[in-house]
């Protein structure tokens, strides 16, 4: 199956030639991925990539770049962070009725990760509780993607927060 998803991206100081990091991305294995270049600093790959699963796609995807690009340093797997309006458009609905639905059900909507004038939320979340309503026509794929991507910022995330948890704990316990 082909799955749909995007990686951004930090490069060092050494990797700032654009036109040198996507040749090198090609001979890793990624030309099924649009690059895009921007931000000076960043890159960010549309990947549309066949694999078994969508775990298996990202994963693949990862370590194609870090092949061709060693120093580059993963700010977000997508979709993951969206608002709702995001969401609106992949589940076939106007804003407004997605806040509708937000406003209605805010008892078991799913929670924001951020809250304020524009939340955000990771669109699994969202989409889980869309399928079990029913009545959405939201594909499978993009949904496994979905989750692919969360998991794999969470786990991101995680392994930045441990070394300072360790030196915090390590402080206390001394």
């Amino acid at each position: 199956m082909e799955y749909v998803f995007t990686l951004k991206y930090r490069l060092s100081a050494e990797d700032c030639d654009s036109d040198e990091i996507v040749e090198r991305l090609g001979e890793a294995g990624c030309d099924d991925a649009t690059v895009g270049v921007g931000q000076p600093g960043r890159i960010a790959l549309l990947f549309s990539r066949e694999a078994e699963s969508a775990f298996e796609a990202l994963v693949s995807a990862l370590k194609d770049v870090k092949s061709a690009v060693p120093s580059a340093r993963l700010v977000e797997a997508g979709p993951d962070f969206v608002g709702l309006t995001d969401v609106a458009e992949l589940a076939g609905v106007s804003r407004q009725n997605m806040r509708k639905l937000m406003l209605s059900h805010a008892i078991d909507f799913p929670a924001p990760i951020h809250e304020g004038s524009a939340s955000v939320w990771h669109l699994s979340d969202i989409l889980d509780w869309l399928t079990e309503r029913g009545g959405y026509d939201i594909k499978a794929d993009v949904i496994a993607v979905a989750k692919s991507a969360k998991q794999i910022n969470l786990a991101r995330e995680a392994r930045e927060l441990e070394p300072r948890l360790n030196r915090q704990l390590e402080s206390l316990v001394a």
